[in-house]
């Protein structure tokens, strides 16, 4: 069984020379609670696992709580043509105190409140870095994938694509913004809508749809969601959705949704992990409408007809996560209030639990694991 509480709210070898302490710092133990696995597939063991040590231009910090994404799934089955890091700690929604930087560090202070992110650094060099496109960088590093992520009470992060998080906040709730938050905020920016138009939102009561909802909202437009289960179309309409379709439900999914945007939405957000669900969107979105694709599910394929896509004039796009300045925006949203993170609250150990329920399509929202338990 997971404990859990519902909140709806706002190693490395660098010799210690490359580090910076304030006379004030706080102990930071050798050893450290975390999950890791040795193999795709293996045993996710919830261990003592030694405390890394910052190089000179990260932070280190001592994570307190971290949202649980679709993503450190795949990561763990090894879904992707992308090898993992062997042993992996995964994990990439980490919130919590800055406890040591190296010597390189200016942009974050010993007891600052500092985000991990899926993009845990990049060269900062290539063509991508030079455009603000980091997350294309071909030497891009990512937390809970190539780098010991945020399952772990304490992780590091490069400096200069850490989240730099606001004095009081609720370290829990901001987690799955680090993430989700800006991985959907990206998405609508991809889409190029307008206030008044519509979007349907694929997957509306997930980790990402529940937030894709409450930004497209606070981006003046109207939304349709699409997802199937108990209480997703109650949770959806708690966020302000506006039309909810179960797809468990209508006999003729496309037909309901072009009905209901007359016409078809304008753009489409697919976070959902289905190869299906992303073929319906190319049928139903409004001509000359946008089609954004997130959610990957292992070895899908996005299948459109080469004449209703022409006829139709649509775009097919993808969006990968976001920028520094996309971080900055969907934070700021959040710390408005304009944005509230649907959350369930269980121990890092009991993360194999939250992955069964992630893998039967159980989740309403998003779970964040308190590490201290």
């Amino acid at each position: 069984m997971l404990s859990s509480s519902r909140i709806f709210s706002t190693a490395s070898k660098e010799p210690l020379r490359f580090l910076r302490f304030s006379s004030t710092a706080p102990v930071i133990p050798k050893t450290q609670k975390g999950v890791i696995f040795y193999k795709n597939n293996g045993p996710l063991e919830y261990k003592d696992i030694p405390v890394p040590t910052p190089k000179p231009t990260e932070i280190l910090i001592n994570v307190k709580y971290s949202g649980v994404c679709h993503t450190d799934l795949h990561a763990w089955k090894g879904d992707w043509p992308l090898p993992v890091k062997l042993p992996l700690v995964g994990g990439h929604e980490g919130a919590g105190v800055v406890v040591a930087k190296g010597a390189l560090v200016n942009n974050f202070e010993i007891g600052d409140l500092a985000g991990i992110k899926w993009l845990n650094g990049s060269c900062m060099t290539c063509e991508f870095c030079e455009e603000s496109n980091e997350s294309n960088c071909p030497d891009a590093d990512l937390s809970g994938y190539t780098h010991d992520g945020s399952f772990q009470q304490y992780a590091t992060a490069d400096a200069v694509q850490a989240a730099k998080l606001e004095p009081g906040t609720d370290l829990a709730t901001v987690a799955p913004i680090l993430c989700a938050g800006i991985t959907v905020y990206k998405a609508l920016k991809t889409a190029d809508l307008r206030a008044g138009q519509w979007v349907a939102i694929s997957g509306a009561a997930g980790g990402l749809g529940s937030l894709a909802v409450q930004y497209a909202k606070a981006l003046g437009l109207r939304v349709l969601g699409i997802d199937g289960g108990p209480g997703k179309e109650e949770l959806f309409k708690s966020l302000g959705g506006d039309v909810f379709i179960d797809f468990t439900k209508t006999k003729d999914q496309n037909k309901d949704i072009i009905a209901a945007t007359n016409g078809g939405p304008h753009g489409v957000i697919n976070v959902s992990v289905s190869e299906r669900a992303i073929q319906a969107s190319t049928e139903y979105v409004r001509p000359c409408g946008t089609v954004v694709l997130v959610g990957m599910p292992a070895g899908a394929v996005c299948a459109s007809s080469v004449f209703n896509h022409v006829v139709k004039s649509i775009k097919i796009k993808g969006s990968y996560v976001g920028n520094r300045a996309d971080t900055r925006e969907a934070l700021d949203f959040f710390d408005r209030g304009l944005i509230k993170s649907p959350i369930t609250v269980a121990g890092l150990s009991e993360l194999p639990q939250i992955f069964e329920k992630m893998e039967a399509g159980k989740i309403l929202g998003r779970y964040v694991v308190d590490t201290s338990r």
